[in-house]
C-alpha cells in the first residue's frame, strides 16, 4: 500500500525520508524481521521534527469495505505518537520488540516485548519509544480521514486528520 491522499502533509520528503527509511529498515533488519511489500510512511504529523515526534508505518492492508486495518509501527528511541483519540478505530497493540511508554487517558504505563493492549475508541493516548526503537504491530478497524483527533491543534486542521 503507498500513502494515502491524507496523510501527504504529514510525511517526511527526500533526502531526509530515504535516511529515515534505512535506519528503520536497517533496525529492523538486524533484528531479523521482513516487513511486508509495501511503500513505508514517514509521518511527523506536520510537526516537522520527526526525530521527536514522528513513526515509520508499514500499512499492510487497510480494508474498509471489510472492516479491518494491520500496519506496524516503528518509532527510534525517543520518538513519540503525539496525544490523540479515535471516535471509531478501535486498536489492539502487540509489542514486537522493545519497550512503550504509554500514556491513556491520564495513567502511565510501560509494554515491554510480548505485550498486547486494546485501545477502545475515544481513550486519549500517546506512546513513545524508550531504551531504544520499538516495533508495534497495530491490528485494527480502518484508519480513515478525519478519525484522528490531537490534542496539540498544531496538527492537521484543528487537530484533526
Amino acid at each position: 500500500m503507498s500513502s494515502v491522499d491524507w496523510t501527504l502533509d504529514f510525511e517526511l520528503k527526500g533526502v531526509e525520508r530515504e535516511a529515515q527509511l534505512a535506519a528503520a529498515e536497517a533496525m529492523i533488519k538486524g533484528w531479523g524481521l521482513v516487513m511486508p511489500p509495501c511503500e513505508p510512511l514517514a509521518i511527523h504529523f506536520g510537526l516537522n521534527d520527526f526525530r521527536t515526534i514522528g513513526e515509520v508505518e508499514y500499512w499492510i492492508v487497510n480494508d474498509t469495505s471489510n472492516q479491518y486495518c494491520g500496519k506496524f509501527l516503528f518509532l527510534f528511541e525517543g520518538q513519540r505518537c503525539p496525544l490523540h483519540y479515535h471516535r471509531m478505530k478501535d486498536e489492539t497493540f502487540y509489542v514486537m520488540r522493545g519497550s512503550v511508554s504509554m500514556h491513556v487517558d491520564g495513567e502511565d504505563f510501560v509494554l515491554e516485548t510480548g505485550s498486547v493492549y486494546k485501545m477502545a475508541p475515544g481513550k486519549n493516548h500517546t506512546f513513545s519509544a524508550i531504551g531504544g526503537p520499538v516495533l508495534i504491530l497495530e491490528v485494527s478497524l480502518p484508519s480513515i480521514e478525519g478519525d484522528n483527533f490531537f490534542a496539540d491543534k498544531r496538527i492537521g486542521r484543528s487537530g484533526v486528520i
